[in-house]
């Protein structure tokens, strides 16, 4: 019996080849997915529904995609400065309307609906005239043949959902519920096929070209420092009673970063690992909490205080160790270490103690006033652009040492 288990669950310990668009499309269409089927409930008075967390969620989506891979609501493009801070301003805005209830909402409603109704609508007509997409596909056969209706359904229910944003009582109940759920079925249907392309033509997964290193992971550290930058400063005014503030919709929205950490490169909060199927299927078990969490208010807020600042002060604590031992190896052998090496190495102290201290004052309420957390995440958001920027220079320079050998 065991042995027939193992036999079966051996493919979850093997490694998983998930490509970093599909992984952002399969949270996007689980977040779509999990919010239609709540919403039946919600319209049924049986939960309560926190809007907000929902534009949030999917406005932080689209600053990924288009920070991580060039691809805006507009199209795909390469990632200039303006491309990146607009990735970055969408990101923010849905960030800033998870954690802001009921004052910061016309904004981030706005911009949702020019994301999906604009968006949905300019890409939808470039994917008809386009020489790259439609008529290549239908060209190329195949599996191709069905990117085109899948794109296109997910481009007509994107408009369908932006305008449902706009009128909500555009429909009834029932229907609209239904529409969120075939616009979420869509997009994991553009996803798998994606996937599947992919797998067979790999050329076409590169991202879109940029002239500054960020790929997918730094990209994550990019939004993930802008993330506890605004969460911290954020922090200070709601300690004093100045602002209210979701904490549900801020640990899911944390939530569904780690899972997309997890899903893209096997990056998990207490450290990284083989992106196995198993880590994948974690990955998808902390998106769908993340996503339950920015849906639905205080429901998940105990389990999820815990799970964070457990996983906080684990990982943090297990980062600590690895620094201190590497250290002492590199002073036994007494060899040079480049500099930039060694800020790194202090980076990644500073980032892991404010890691432990975080994730304590998650565990153990009223024990740092939440002022200073507030100060505390300013700087672990400061911590992690440097460490981004750190990462770069360092990719730049083994880029740089590389051409040199090859040019022997």
């Amino acid at each position: 019996m065991w042995k027939s288990f193992l036999e079966k669950t051996e493919f979850l310990f093997e490694d998983a080849d998930l490509y970093f668009d599909v992984v952002v499309l399969l949270v996007a269409g689980m977040a779509v997915t999990l919010t239609g089927l709540l919403l039946f409930p919600v319209y049924s008075g049986l939960i309560p529904y926190y809007e907000n967390g929902v534009y949030g969620l999917l406005l932080f989506l689209f600053g990924l995609q288009t920070v991580s891979l060039g691809r805006t609501p507009a199209g795909d493009m390469r990632r200039t400065k303006a491309v990146l801070v607009l990735g970055v301003t969408v990101a923010a805005v849905g960030i800033v309307a998870c954690f802001v209830p009921d004052v910061f909402t016309l904004v981030p409603k706005v911009v949702l609906i020019i994301c999906l109704c604009m968006g949905g609508l300019l890409q939808l007509l470039q994917m008809l005239v386009s020489k790259d997409k439609l008529q290549a596909w239908l060209g190329y056969g195949g599996i191709f043949l069905y990117l085109a209706p899948a794109c296109g359904a997910v481009y007509v229910f994107s408009m369908l959902a932006g305008l449902l944003v706009w009128e909500q009582g555009l429909f009834s109940a029932s229907l609209t519920a239904i529409s969120v759920l075939v616009y979420g079925s869509s997009i994991f249907v553009v996803a798998f096929l994606l996937q599947k392309i992919y797998r067979a033509y790999p050329q076409a997964a590169k991202a879109s070209g940029d002239d500054f290193g960020l790929d997918a992971d730094k990209a994550m550290l990019l939004l993930t420092g802008v993330f506890m930058l605004i969460l911290g400063v954020l922090l200070v005014p709601v300690s004093f009673g100045r602002l209210p503030f979701s904490g549900s919709a801020q640990l899911g929205l944390l939530m569904v970063i780690f899972s997309i950490q997890m899903l893209a490169s096997g990056g998990t909060p207490v450290g990284p690992f083989h992106r196995t199927w198993l880590v994948i299927l974690f990955g998808f078990v902390f998106a769908a909490l993340g996503i339950v969490s920015c849906v639905v208010p205080n429901v998940l807020v105990p389990f999820l205080t815990l799970l964070v600042g457990l996983l906080n002060l684990v990982g943090g604590a297990a980062g600590l160790v690895k620094i201190v031992v590497s250290a002492v190896k590199r002073m036994k052998e007494a060899d040079a270490v480049p500099t930039v090496l060694v800020h790194l190495s202090i980076t990644q102290f500073v980032m892991n103690l404010v890691s432990i201290l975080f994730g304590t004052s998650m565990l153990i309420s009223n024990l740092i006033p939440g002022w200073i957390v507030g100060v505390i995440l300013t700087a672990n958001g400061c911590v992690l652009l440097y460490l981004m920027r750190l990462l770069i220079r360092i990719d730049r320079l083994r880029s740089d040492i590389m051409e040199a050998e090859y040019g022997k």
